[in-house]
This record gives C-alpha cells, structure tokens and sequence, in this order.
C-alpha cells in the first residue's frame, strides 16, 4: 500500500473554531525548527509573553502558553489553584461552564452551581447571592464568551463580585481573547485561560494562560502537590520565566509558537481597539443579511457575541443537509448547535481573520442559495 501526501481543501471556517489563519501566520510555520532551549527561541519565547500581556492587557509576570488547547488551559487554571475540599461557585450557561464543574468536581471540590439559561448570560445578581450564601468559597469560576450559544457575561461586574467576597476569579476567555473587550487588570481577573484558535487566527492546540500575583500567591501557598504533573505550573514557571538559561520541563511545540508569535504581532499591529471595532463591524453586515433571510438569533442583541453568532434554523430545514451544501458547493464551514441546541441553532463564527467583508458576502451568497 502506498501512501499519497495529503492535501486538504481550502475551506473558509466560519464555524466555532478553528478560524481561518491567517496567511502570515501559516508562513510562519513553515521557518526552520529550533531547539526549545535554543538562545534565540528563548528571546522569542519573552516577546510571546509581552504580546500575550498586551492582548489580555495586563501587566501579570505569569503570562504564558500553555503547550495544549484551550480546555488544558481551563484544566492548568483549576488544577493548580483549587485544593481539594475548596468550595467553588461555578456559574453555567453552556456547554463550557459545565465543563468547569466536571473540573471541580474531578478534582475533590465542591461546585456551587449557579444555572441560567442557554442563550443568556451568567446572572450577576444571582452570582451576588450565592457567593453571600457561601462565604466560605475560595474561587468563582466563569465563561466570559459561551461558544456554545454566542452569548457575552458580564466580566467586569462578576470579577468585582469575587473580589468583594474575597474569591479568585477564574475566568474562560477562549473565544473572547481579540475579539471583544477584554481587560484583565483593570477588571480584576485573577486566572484567565484561552484559545489559539479563535479570534487570534492562529492553529489550534496552544492555550493563552495569565495568573495574577493573587492567584500565583495560592498556587505558592498550597497545601498538597499539583495532581497533574505536566499542567503543574511550578514546574513550568522554570521553562517560562527568568533570564539566560531556562530550565527543561517539556519540548515546547516550536513552530506552533512561530505561529502564535506572529498572530499577536499582527493583532498588536492592528491595535486591540481595532480589532474589537472590526469583529463588531462584521458582525452587524451579518446581522442585517441574517435577519433579510428570516433567521433568528438565539441571544438577544445587548448580550450577544460579534464573533459567534447562534442563529436557529428556518422550520422544516435539515440542519446536516444545510451545511453539507455548504461545505461541499462552497468550500464553506458552519457549527451545528451543540448541547441544548444540537439540531436548533447553527453557530456562525467571525474570528480573527474570518471577520472580513468577503466571508460576510460569502456566508450570506451561500446561505441564500441553498435555504431557497
């Protein structure tokens, strides 16, 4: 049997994620491999993090890659700051805050769940009265942009929460990382993961973490060992911080790193505030060619993400033959709903490179073609 390379087609992703990457970013892949303790990846390693402290705009020493996808960044925040016993307020409007419990719960602590309904955001007022009904909760965990439905949570009001009730906030920014406002030390985060494959267009499989000196002060102080040991941020803190030598702790997926260096410097050239205003731009010519063809959003417009559009499907439509069209005449990929929406919605994403003219143009040419 002979093998032949393998070529896949080129698709414009206009799901959840993974975005379209950018051009640049993938030339960068492809530059000669390095060491990971090579001099001169080390010096890149430092502009990583002082790009990262930028697109999460803080100035936390602790901010760095983790070598792995968005949910190992959720698993690095909770595994290295939760204790066994610790109570946790856990707030879930998704797929992905129930993963957070999963977390807790995996790991011997108590989640104090607070529910609110798909499609809505995290109830802040409800948020007030658990952690009043729970003094005794060390952390509150939330999603800031919930893939699952499209919608956007308070972050500023529920950090402010924890921070009166002397909590860490844990906070899940994979798909709001570039895409909408974002400001860790203004608003109080104290741990924040992300994605390298949503709006910063770059490949999957890198997470964005950052730890505010209160939250490195809990992982300095635990009581037991870190349960997981390639996540133990202790032993990565080696690899990531400090000058000249860096000791070894993993072999770092270098070229993703080439990948991921260059999408923060094109997000940083472009300027936060820009690429907020054009995920934003984007998506009201989306709305406005949407709404023409009769579909209705699952989140409504004060609580709804740019970037991640959940929109249920026009009665008597099959949802897999739909996006079979897509995919097959148009090169072109939609999300099915997931969780409570799985067959009700498709999510349609605009992250990073993807939220550009011509893939409004496209997604809306080809939606219009194949519904009719």
């Amino acid at each position: 049997m002979s093998f032949k390379p393998f070529n896949p087609p080129s698709r414009t992703l206009m799901g959840p994620g993974p975005s379209d990457v950018h051009p640049q970013v993938l030339q960068a892949l492809a530059k000669p491999t390095v060491g990971h303790l090579d001099p001169t990846f080390i010096a890149m390693m430092d502009e990583v993090k002082a790009l990262l402290q930028y697109a999460f705009q803080t100035d936390n020493p602790f901010t760095i890659a983790v070598s792995a996808p968005g949910s190992a960044g959720m698993e690095t925040c909770f595994v290295n700051l939760m204790e066994p016993g610790e109570k946790v307020i856990v707030c879930r409007n998704g797929v992905f805050g129930e993963r957070m419990r999963q977390n807790v719960e995996r790991l011997g602590g108590e989640a104090i769940v607070v529910d609110d309904a798909w499609g809505t955001p995290v109830s802040v007022d409800k948020v007030a009265a658990a952690l009043q009904q729970h003094p005794d909760a060390k952390f509150l965990a939330f999603v800031h942009a919930e893939t699952s439905t499209g919608a956007l949570s308070d972050a500023k009001a529920l950090c402010a929460l924890a921070q009166q009730h002397e909590c860490l906030s844990i906070v899940d920014a994979v798909t709001s990382l570039g895409g909408v406002e974002l400001r860790v030390d203004d608003w109080g985060i104290d741990a924040i993961y992300s994605g390298s494959q949503k709006c910063l267009s770059c490949v999957p499989g890198i997470s964005p973490v950052s730890f505010s000196p209160k939250a490195v002060a809990k992982l300095e102080a635990r009581q037991t060992p870190v349960p997981s040991w390639f996540l133990d941020q202790t032993l990565v803190m080696g690899y990531w911080s400090g000058t000249g030598k860096r000791s070894y702790h993993h072999t770092a997926p270098v070229n993703s790193l080439y990948a991921l260096h260059e999408s923060l410097r094109l997000l940083h050239e472009e300027g936060l505030e820009n690429a907020w205003a054009r995920h934003d731009r984007m998506h009201q010519k989306l709305k406005a060619g949407l709404e023409k063809l009769g579909l209705r959003f699952v989140v409504e417009q004060a609580h709804r993400l740019p970037q991640l559009n959940a929109v249920y499907l026009p009665q008597g439509v099959d949802d897999a033959e739909v996006r079979g069209q897509l995919l097959n005449r148009f090169n072109l990929e939609i999300g099915a709903g997931l969780g409570d929406l799985a067959g009700k919605a498709w999510r349609i994403g605009l992250m990073g490179y993807a939220a550009r003219e011509e893939n409004v143009t496209l997604c809306l040419g080809a939606l219009e073609e194949v519904l009719s």
